[in-house]
């Protein structure tokens, strides 16, 4: 039953060998703005109204800081562009970090870009339960918490059904909030344009009492703080760079042009709310947003009667549904980063694994569960998510220029142009740094300090968590060393195999001392007993290789070859030996079937498997290794199959 509700929601498996697999779940650019875009998008519905509340009474500011938001957006993602253009393998801002400025700048990096992600949901999440209730009465506010957790919970199922399935769902609140903000936007400049003198006259005016009153240090002071508390707004670009493996070939020119549609429609959405903010001189009001203060003055201008109160509802809406829709970004990016520090040892192996669905599925459940503990440590309050948010974005922005910067420095000599090159990074790397120290500065004791708290802690987990894996490699290289290079018997004709004879069914994984320590102990604890030896091996298909059917042939030839040394070397010892292999995503599952099938050829069959163990066991060894062993022996048990689990012993200071 709960295998047939599984495939209910997530759908059936998917063929990762069939090539059409790869277009079909792959994005154009159309649908990587709605995935990835959205996430900046939507910061319209919180950045600049945490900018223009801060203005306080100097609502003249507003022009420069409208020009200064579309600068940044500019800036960035340009520079942004051109990383697409050097490392067209995705990995975004961790991975210009680790290759330009060494790992350990990429884990610092990788990790701010998870807060970030895991932020990024919790924020969209808040910020559209505030929009939702914009419109409905201050006592049902009681409910909020409980509809955003809910909320998060529905984008998991999403998400864990495939990428492009939940980016096709969420398309049309993508079309809706264009559509209605656009209204809302050009037609509160269209109805306010005749007035356009006396707003001249007015900012000119506030400019000349506030420079009087504050002084140009003061009214700086002003500007900078509005600037840096509206941060927040330019956090999603780094997703299309991060999340360029999902994109439909050629992936760099979708890449190019996503961010192409992200830089400008977020440009106009964001300046334009800000200027609409002093057009129809918004200001708070308890239980509502700004946007939704903007949207009553517009309609009420506008419209008579109850068409402008479906407008309020509808504009509303839209804008709440595509806050839900930019926590994709979270959910799309963050297992991706994950799953690339997997790769580097930063993160447990697990992280890098796919679902039969091809989806990150660890990734997205812990991004998920920390996103709504986040969300439940601010109690919902987008103000306070907000202070915490886009510190770390800046982080990884700042090391993503001055990798590139270091890049086009190194690479000077091949290319004459460098310097025109280097010099949007050079911009960017300054922007993005004095963005980094302002948004510290003003926002440390008012919630970041937690943020970068979060993030220094998880830099310190992630280093225990690859000095733990360098320590079992060099346990195991020692082992390599001993085992993997035993000469071979000089054997001409080893025995053929009988199917009626005791069989070992040994799974292995990449050639090394590993396997073959399990061979010469099955041969030490039963001397002459078995008469086959047949080698098991499901090479696994992760994060890492899912790029194409030519990477996962590439992975169907290492398992075939090491397999064949593991043959070849039993073969030359005088045994009777063989290998069975398979690919799959998931190993245990897939192991299982291989096991039963051998066993049905070799009906006295044992099936052994290699254990690491550790002198003093820890609860996190179990999570940094996985179970696969012991899985097996459970299930292989239960369908008639015995199966022993060889150790192999890791030293303690591992």
């Amino acid at each position: 039953m709960l295998e047939r509700l599984k495939r209910l929601l997530l759908g059936l498996p998917r063929d990762f060998e069939d090539p059409r697999v790869y277009h079909s779940i792959s994005l154009i650019a159309f649908l990587a703005w709605v995935g990835l875009g959205a996430d900046g998008l939507s910061s319209s519905a919180y950045g600049p109204e945490e900018s223009f509340k801060t203005l306080g009474t100097h609502h003249y500011l507003a022009v420069p800081l409208a020009f200064a938001i579309v600068g940044t957006i500019c800036v960035i993602s340009y520079a942004y562009s051109r990383i697409i253009e050097q490392f067209p393998f995705g990995s975004g801002g961790y991975f210009v970090a680790s290759r330009m400025l060494g790992p350990s700048f990429g884990v610092v990096s990788g990790s701010a870009l998870l807060i970030d992600y895991v932020l990024t949901i919790s924020v969209s999440i808040a910020a559209g339960g505030d929009a939702i209730f914009s419109f409905l009465p201050l006592p049902w506010q009681k409910w909020k918490l409980g509809l955003e957790a809910a909320a998060i919970l529905v984008l998991v199922v999403l998400n864990l059904r495939g990428v492009k399935e939940s980016v096709t769902i969420l398309m049309p609140i993508f079309m809706l909030f264009l559509v209605t903000h656009a209204v809302l936007i050009f037609g509160t400049i269209g109805i306010k344009a005749g007035e356009m003198p006396a707003v001249v006259h007015e900012v000119r005016g506030g400019f000349s009492s506030g420079l009087a009153s504050l002084g140009w240090g003061g009214l700086a002071a002003l500007f900078l703080r509005a600037y840096t508390m509206g941060a927040g707004t330019y956090t999603g670009i780094e997703a299309v760079s991060n999340g360029l493996q999902i994109m439909r070939e050629p992936n760099v020119e979708t890449g190019k042009r996503t961010m192409l549609y992200m830089a400008v429609s977020l440009s106009i959405v964001t300046a334009g709310l800000t200027l609409a903010y002093l057009l129809v001189h918004a200001e708070p009001a308890p239980g509502k947003t700004m946007n939704a203060v903007l949207v009553e003055r517009f309609a009420q201008g506008a419209w008579a009667g109850g068409g402008g109160r479906w407008f309020i509802w509808l504009t509303l809406f839209a804008e709440a549904a595509l806050l839900f829709v930019a926590a994709q970004a979270g959910f799309i990016a963050g297992p991706r980063v994950m799953a690339n520090m997997a790769n580097d040892s930063w993160l447990p192996n697990r992280f890098a694994t796919l679902s039969d669905r091809l989806t990150m599925q660890d990734g997205v459940l812990l991004t998920s569960g920390a996103s709504l503990l986040t969300l439940l440590y601010a109690r919902g309050q987008t103000h306070t998510l907000v202070l915490m948010y886009s510190i770390t974005v800046f982080i990884t922005f700042t090391l993503s220029e001055l990798g590139m910067v270091r890049f086009w420095l190194r690479q000077r000599s091949r290319f004459p142009d460098w310097p025109r090159k280097i010099s949007v990074h050079a911009v960017g790397l300054v922007l993005c740094a004095s963005i980094l120290t302002a948004n510290v500065y003003e926002k440390f004791s008012e919630g970041g300090w937690v943020t970068l708290a979060i993030t220094s802690a998880l830099i310190g987990v992630c280093a225990l968590i690859k000095r733990h894996y360098a320590l079992v490699k060099l346990n195991l290289r020692r082992l390599d060393e001993v085992l993997a290079n035993l000469p071979a018997s000089t054997r001409a004709e080893p025995p053929r195999l009988d199917p009626k004879a005791p069989t070992a069914v040994i799974l292995v994984g990449a050639y090394g001392g590993l396997g073959i320590h399990s061979l010469l102990t099955i041969q030490r604890l039963f001397p002459n007993h078995y008469k086959n030896f047949i080698f098991l091996s499901v090479g696994v298909v992760d994060s890492a290789t899912f790029q194409g059917i030519e990477e996962v042939e590439e992975v169907r030839e290492r398992t075939e070859e090491s397999l064949k040394r593991y043959a070849e070397l039993a073969r030359g010892w005088g045994l009777a030996a063989d290998y069975r292999m398979s690919l799959s995503t998931e190993v245990v599952e897939e192991a299982e079937r291989l096991c039963l099938e051998v066993s049905r050829e070799f009906p006295r069959s044992i099936v052994f498997a290699g254990k690491l163990v550790f002198q003093q066991e820890r609860w996190f060894q179990r999570l940094l290794h996985n179970e696969t062993a012991f899985q097996l022996q459970r299930r292989l048990q239960f369908s008639g199959l015995n199966t022993m689990v060889l150790p192999v012993r890791v030293l303690s200071g591992a």
